[in-house]
């Protein structure tokens, strides 16, 4: 999911490793600063934190000055609540009234989870909310509760169709996770190739994609990713396919939450918010599925790679990312931190 461009930095950045404690503390006394409540400032401040301590740095620190902008120019409300529309059962609507988005993303995963807990599966639609970061928190958060996961997001215009020039689909992130003992299967995935905050990594660092990650101003495939940003072309995962998989991700997030379509987002003028999501928690047996989750995992593993490397499942190196960066500090880019320090 797209908000439009991070802090920028130079490809001659530095890194440095901070303690996560003092990474969240910062990013709370900004929110304070803001007018946050004290719990709505500690739930941002500690998702934020949480992203760069799993080595998602594009959506937790260098994507928090684009947050405080939004909240500057009114498109955040930062102490709104979401409102009950309607109930189904076990599926709800809700209308995110424009706060944070992921607070509301945090919220609906909750109330999903709480549905699946009474229904066997839970469904929530929010519209009018914002940006979730990382859509892969709620994921977790849905395993971390025993539930498989399932949550997408519709985006402001910024892929375009199969066969198109002009972005006219969002980016729209498709996210299943599923419970595990010893480390939950987490899929976080963006529609287009390598997402916007890859492309942003790899520019900063002044390198090369490692596949063709889009198209340059003369409609060649390319692997620069500064050239991709520039066309807004991105490469869409399985070509048409994946051009497809964003289309009916938009019409289902707005159908069933009622809210915006990327088209509307996008014609709005209001920058990429009031965007719509879907939340959906199953019910999961951990004693009977972790069985049949094991032989499925090992089995994979057996496959044999041309330079000898290890597969891993979706997750397992964001676990290893997240217990390095918790024992020698989270890796920060140094420019992007003093910036917050200085907010």
């Amino acid at each position: 999911m797209m908000l439009n461009q991070p802090i920028n930095h130079s490809p001659e950045h530095k890194t440095l490793r901070i303690p996560y404690n003092t990474l969240k503390a910062e990013f709370y006394r900004v929110l304070l600063s803001l007018g946050f409540e004290e719990s709505k400032a500690d739930a941002c401040a500690g998702i934020f934190a949480d992203n760069s301590r799993d080595g998602v740095a594009s959506h937790g620190l260098n994507r928090f000055g684009v947050f405080v902008d939004y909240l500057k120019e009114g498109f955040i409300t930062p102490n709104a609540e979401p409102a009950l529309i309607n109930s189904l059962g076990a599926i709800e609507q809700w209308d995110g009234n424009y706060a944070p988005g992921l607070l509301n993303a945090r919220f609906s995963m909750d109330r999903a989870i709480a549905l699946a807990k009474e229904n066997g599966i839970g469904c929530v639609a929010i519209k009018n909310t914002n940006h979730w970061m990382r859509g892969g928190t709620y994921g977790w958060q849905a395993a971390e509760a025993g539930c498989v996961g399932i949550c997408f997001t519709n985006t402001i215009a910024n892929l375009p169709p199969w066969g198109g020039t002009q972005p006219r689909l969002g980016n729209n992130p498709l996210i299943i996770s599923v419970p595990k003992q010893g480390g939950h299967v987490v899929l976080d995935m963006a529609i287009s190739q390598f997402s916007f905050g890859k492309l942003w990594q790899y520019e900063a660092q002044n390198k090369p994609l490692p596949l063709p990650g889009g198209y340059d101003a003369e409609g060649n495939l390319t692997t620069d990713a500064a050239a991709i940003i520039a066309t807004k072309r991105a490469l869409p995962i399985g070509f048409w396919k994946g051009s497809g998989l964003s289309l009916v991700l938009d019409l289902l997030a707005t159908i069933l939450s009622g809210g915006s379509s990327t088209a509307a987002i996008t014609q709005s003028g209001r920058k990429e918010t009031g965007v719509s999501q879907v939340f959906i928690a199953i019910k999961a047996d951990a004693d009977q599925n972790e069985t049949l989750i094991n032989e499925i995992i090992a089995y994979t593993k057996t496959s044999e790679t041309a330079d000898g490397s290890e597969i891993l499942y979706p997750g397992e190196n964001m676990l290893r990312t997240r217990e390095k960066n918790m024992a020698e500090g989270v890796l920060v880019d140094e420019r992007i931190w003093e910036e917050v320090k200085g907010m």
